[in-house]
Order: C-alpha cells, then structure tokens, then sequence
C-alpha cells in the first residue's frame, strides 16, 4: 500500500499495558502495580499488567506483526522502572538493554522508533517520596532522560517526554481514579 510521502502509517502502546514481565530482569514497581495489586477493583476486569501481552519476551514476534500490517511508524513507552529500578540511581543493564534490542529489531524491520518517556508508570519510590508533586520530580525525570538519550539517541530520532500529563493530574491526581489515588 501506497501512502503520501509525508504520511507515516504507524500504532502505538503503552509499557504497562503490553510489556508484561512486571517483575523480571531487575525491573522496579511503578505506581500501576501498586495500585492494581492493592485496589485491584478499581481496575476495569480486575485487569492486571503482570503478564499482559508478554511484549518483554515476544517483542520479536511482535515487530514481525507490525511488518505484516505494514507499519511505517511505531510509538512506545518505556518503563522508567525496568530503566531505573529506584527511579534514580543505578541503571539497570538489563532493561536498557530490552529497549536497545527493540529499537534494532524495528529499525532492521524499516519501521521508525517513536520513543515516549513517560506513560503514567511513575517509579513506585519516587512516588514514595511525592511523585510529581515533589519539586526534585523535574531533576529525577532529567536523570531518566539523560539515561535513555545517551543509549538510545544514536538510533532513535522521535522523542515525547510525557504522554497525556493530564491524565496523571486530574484522573490519578485529583480524581484518584488512576494511581497514585
């Protein structure tokens, strides 16, 4: 199929709701699982990101997808957690490692990296300690960009640093029907 030039057919996920392994390879808690393993009523199905589609292990199958339906463009999240355990801190080789791998499997696929920093999946020690509300929040948000920059800007050329911010202050915030409630 055919499309304008300036035309990119593309989809997009998000971390939590597609990577699954939600405690494999180092990867902290974020606010999702808290809040799912805590409140679990307040999730729709009682739906759960532990496993979700299992993305972490069956990435490759999952780029070979995109291929077949002819994807151009394909935007997802990162785990600040499985980045940055702590939220901060020591980086987790393992889990920078899982993006590195999959922004090569879609570049060898020819499908261009659209890479979302933030996806409402803050780390749960930084929400331990205020989360947004905490002025150090901007400062922990730039060590977590300056981590994933440096792996992985040589390769991907699309960045977005949140995805929906309001959605994380009205709905998780100020309604609490997200997390951090």
């Amino acid at each position: 199929m055919a499309f304008p030039k300036d035309f990119l057919w593309g989809a997009a996920t998000s971390s939590y709701q597609i990577e699954g392994a939600w405690n494999a390879d180092g990867r902290g808690e974020t606010v999702w699982d808290r809040f799912r393993h805590t409140i679990p009523s307040k999730v729709a199905n009682r739906d759960s990101g532990d496993v979700a589609c299992d993305h972490y292990h069956r990435y490759r199958e999952d780029v070979d997808l995109m291929c077949q339906i002819g994807l151009q463009a394909y935007r997802f999240s990162v785990a600040w957690s499985r980045v940055l355990p702590e939220g901060i801190g020591p980086v987790n080789t393992k889990g920078l490692d899982f993006y590195s791998r999959l922004v090569d499997e879609l570049l060898a696929a020819d499908i261009q990296p659209y890479l979302t920093l933030y996806h409402w999946d803050t780390p749960q020690p930084l929400q331990d300690r205020g989360g947004w509300a905490n002025p150090d929040s901007t400062q922990w948000f730039a060590e977590y960009a300056d981590v994933m920059t440096r792996r992985l800007g040589d390769r991907v050329q699309n960045w977005t640093t949140h995805n929906e911010p309001w959605i994380v202050a009205f709905v998780g915030y100020f309604y609490g029907g997200h997390p951090p409630a």
